[in-house]
């Protein structure tokens, strides 16, 4: 069996809504929003990577806050775990600097707006049920 690889996603959220970012790549996948986010590499607490890879791609400084419940399957061997993050007080606001195109902020009732990637909406259904009950 194949040791599984985690990629991690930010449900990003700001003034109770949430961002989305459009990709550029790769060609299959341009066009489509995610959750930004990206490996978590060995050695690495997949809270640091979310950071790490949220100032990579977007040029912000976070926090991870807390890991939204379930893991969904990418391609093998990839799996999507996906942790709610706040900008930190001072942080630039999000640009999309790597693999984006456009960024969206998201009020819960334009969540289901964007065309997700197929494997970001089980995942975005768990945050949208945590922005509901009022999670930051």
């Amino acid at each position: 069996m194949t040791e599984r690889i985690v990629v991690v996603g930010a449900a990003l959220l700001d003034d109770g809504r949430l961002l989305a970012a459009r990709r550029s790549a790769p060609p299959e996948l341009a066009g489509r929003w995610e959750l930004p986010g990206g490996k978590v590499e060995p050695g690495e607490r997949p809270e640091h990577a979310l950071e790490r890879e949220l100032r990579e791609e977007l040029g912000v400084e976070t926090e991870a806050v807390e890991r939204v419940p379930g893991e969904w399957p990418l391609k093998d061997p990839y799996v999507l775990q996906v942790w709610t993050a706040r900008l930190l007080p001072g942080s630039a606001r999000p640009k999309p600097l790597q693999d984006h195109d456009e960024l969206r902020w998201l009020t819960p009732a334009e969540v289901w707006d964007v065309d997700w990637l197929d494997q970001d909406v089980a995942a975005v259904r768990q945050v949208e049920a945590r922005i509901d009950a009022g999670a930051r």
